[in-house]
């Protein structure tokens, strides 16, 4: 078991840390010196920015020089993934849950990610069904894959990153208001 946690953690690094971060304006100097004090807590991060801006180097960033860096940084761009496939990705698949589901089942993102950073990319784009299974995930430490009756313990730190104004989606029902404060607790 652990030389599979190892093999997975090494399929699973970074490729950016602080040096990547190119930016030398006080703007980005700032983003940099919190996202180094970011690294140093397991406090979930939400990165706000525009598309291009480098939310997924930064998450990688601070990853790479967090206490979890030698365990798997997972990334999920929400936006990608069919709405329908979200919760087999993110919690997995019991072995023959349904029809055409494979023999052994599937691990998903979060169990992908025991031990280190979940970066959960576009989280605004997710349904408000989805974000309540994500937020008792996130509370309870535990998750249940499809067609399972078990619990499963993991330790995630997550990391969300997303270019919509996420409070305005609160105000307007779009976007779950303990999910928003859960994930909102460092804010780049």
């Amino acid at each position: 078991l652990a030389e599979t946690q190892r093999k997975l953690a090494e399929a699973r690094r970074t490729k950016y840390t602080f040096a990547s971060f190119v930016g030398s304006g006080p703007q980005c100097l700032a983003v940099k010196q919190a996202g180094r004090r970011a690294a140093k807590s397991t406090a979930p991060v939400l990165i706000l920015g525009e598309t291009g801006t480098g939310k997924e180097l930064l998450a990688q960033a601070i990853h790479s020089a967090s206490a979890r860096a030698d365990r798997p940084f997972v990334a999920v761009n929400i936006a990608a993934v069919p709405e329908t496939l979200l919760e087999v990705e993110f919690f997995g698949v019991a072995p023959g849950a349904y029809t055409g589901a494979d023999r052994r089942g599937r691990d998903g993102k979060f169990k992908l990610a025991d031990g280190g950073t979940l970066f959960l990319d576009e989280v605004g784009d997710m349904s408000l069904a989805l974000q309540a299974k994500l937020l008792r995930t996130l509370q309870e430490k535990e998750l249940e894959p499809v067609g399972s009756n078990d619990l499963i313990a993991v330790d995630v730190r997550v990391i969300a990153a997303t270019s919509r104004d996420l409070a305005a989606m609160v105000e307007a029902g779009q976007f779950r208001a303990d999910l928003y404060y859960r994930l909102n607790v460092i804010t780049l």
